[in-house]
């Protein structure tokens, strides 16, 4: 036999085995012998602070200005909130920016001035929530604005919470499977895929300033609403062979 013709035998059968084991493969995992369910839980959170964010925006012809004086209400700020009896590490600065700010005048951006803002948050642990009214009355009255009030989980609580949130996902997901294979009289085999929309936690909201800080709105805000238990879902999509 020639050897371009051994080659071409070769190629072929190849091919053939290639073509057969896919095909093989295919009804192996086939949608035609999975079944796919999708589970779905719901827990409950006890949100661990209540957060008050405070901003300091000052205002100077120059950057360095602003800056100073933005730097002279922060240090006011935190002085008073520690004379009220709150610990420095529980103050977080969460950014500074200093900004020109612009005029359109005769067709044109002039330069008129500069605005600095510094972001400052307080961390107020939940069995210490009576205190927010001395918090917002203590940074007000050093200059700060009140941007927003939130009940929020802590990075360990959030990992807790994520962690249970998935697994009752997950045996959701089996319980809908089996009860699905059971009705087509057969059995659940083995997971071929899964994919989940994660534990998504977003901070409950008390207050928020619509502009200039209303020190009476957020007080009110949140005297009157009480750290309850919360809904975290979560959702997981499994697919599983049926034998």
């Amino acid at each position: 036999m020639e050897k371009s013709v051994k080659i071409t035998l070769i190629i072929v059968s190849t091919v053939v085995f290639l073509v057969l084991f896919g095909t093989y493969i295919m009804f192996q995992v086939s949608p035609t012998k999975t079944v796919t369910a999708n589970g779905q839980a719901t827990i409950k959170a006890v949100p661990d602070f209540v957060t008050v964010y405070f901003n300091v925006q000052t205002e100077g012809k120059t950057a360095q200005e602003a800056k100073d004086a933005n730097n002279v209400i922060l240090d006011k700020t935190t002085n008073a909130l520690i004379a009220a009896g709150f610990k420095k590490d529980e103050l977080i600065t969460e950014n500074f920016n200093v900004y020109p700010q612009y005029d359109w005048r005769n067709n044109e951006n002039v330069l008129n001035g500069y605005q600095a803002t510094h972001s400052l948050k307080l961390e107020i642990p939940i069995a210490d929530s009576d205190k927010i009214g001395e918090a917002i009355d203590a940074g007000v009255n050093a200059g700060s604005l009140i941007s927003y009030i939130n009940f929020e989980l802590s990075p360990e609580s959030q990992n807790k919470y994520k962690a249970e949130a998935l697994q009752k996902s997950a045996e959701d997901a089996r319980i809908k499977a089996e009860a699905i294979a059971t009705g087509l009289d057969k059995k659940l085999g083995g997971i071929v895929s899964t994919s989940s929309s994660d534990f998504y936690y977003t901070p409950w909201n008390l207050y928020a300033s619509s502009g200039a800080s209303d020190v009476a709105m957020a007080k009110e805000a949140v005297t009157s609403v009480q750290p309850g238990n919360q809904d975290i879902s979560a959702s997981i999509t499994v697919t599983y062979k049926l034998r």
